[in-house]
């Protein structure tokens, strides 16, 4: 009997340690910061509070403008002449987010929301029709943007409903709603939005997978959302090109 009550005396402080273990570090489980492969040589600079945020551009008069948000490991600056190339009638800005390809600070939700916002609101200045893409962890960002201010078309690259529920299925047996800080509840937020919106969803996503997918999906209201399957997983190549060719 004693053994058995030391043997559990030690899986539930192993379990303890996990559980402070996850919560010290879970920023550093959701972002992986990346440098600039093509550091921008006249980047969009937004001063947010006491740090600065750039923004990789191709200003181009005329209404249209493009907002990008990347993934959680991605280096948005490579994407540039791709999305210049096939969005030609379209001003281009890729968001470095906090602790990435220069910007200054760390990566949290309400910092790339905030930042999100702020780039949207100086691109506003210049052009009118604005369309937002996120991908993965900005597929997040990008929702909790188009809920708040008027976007003209959104679309979502393998999307997820809710960081907490992809992180509980991760992590069944912690607690993940007592611990999380960053939550992106997209679903919430999608509710919300009237811009059209399409949902590129790959169909062997082993990271999100497309139950998360087709749930943000789902919370759409109907006929705002469309959702289109592509072949690969979560990080198969997908060109800005084929996205232009599905709006």
């Amino acid at each position: 009997m004693r053994t058995l009550l030391s043997l559990a005396s030690y899986l539930l402080v192993g379990y303890g340690v996990l559980c402070l273990l996850l919560y010290l570090l879970q920023r550093q489980l959701i972002y992986f910061p990346v440098p600039a492969a093509y550091p921008p040589d006249n980047p969009l600079l937004l001063q947010q509070g006491q740090h600065q945020v750039l923004v990789s551009q191709q200003p181009r008069s005329g209404p249209q403008a493009l907002l990008y948000f990347g993934g959680n490991a991605e280096d948005v600056s490579v994407s540039l002449s791709e999305f210049s190339d096939a969005f030609p009638e379209h001003a281009i800005y890729l968001l470095h987010y906090r602790g990435y390809g220069g910007s200054e600070g760390r990566p949290s939700e309400q910092a790339l929301v905030s930042d999100a916002l702020a780039l949207f609101d100086a691109v506003a200045t210049q052009h009118s029709e604005i369309m937002v893409i996120g991908r993965s962890l900005g597929s997040g960002v990008a929702v909790q943007l188009a809920a708040q201010r008027p976007v003209q078309q959104l679309v979502l690259i393998t999307p997820f409903d809710s960081l907490t529920k992809l992180a509980q299925q991760q992590f069944p047996v912690v607690p993940v709603r007592w611990l999380l800080k960053d939550r992106y509840e997209s679903a919430h937020y999608a509710s919300s939005i009237d811009t059209p919106t399409l949902l590129l969803v790959a169909e062997q996503d082993e990271i999100i997978g497309r139950a998360r997918s087709e749930a943000l999906y789902q919370a759409f209201a109907t006929d705002i959302a469309r959702l289109q399957l592509y072949p690969g997983g979560h990080n198969s190549y997908l060109p800005a090109q084929h996205i232009k060719n599905l709006l």
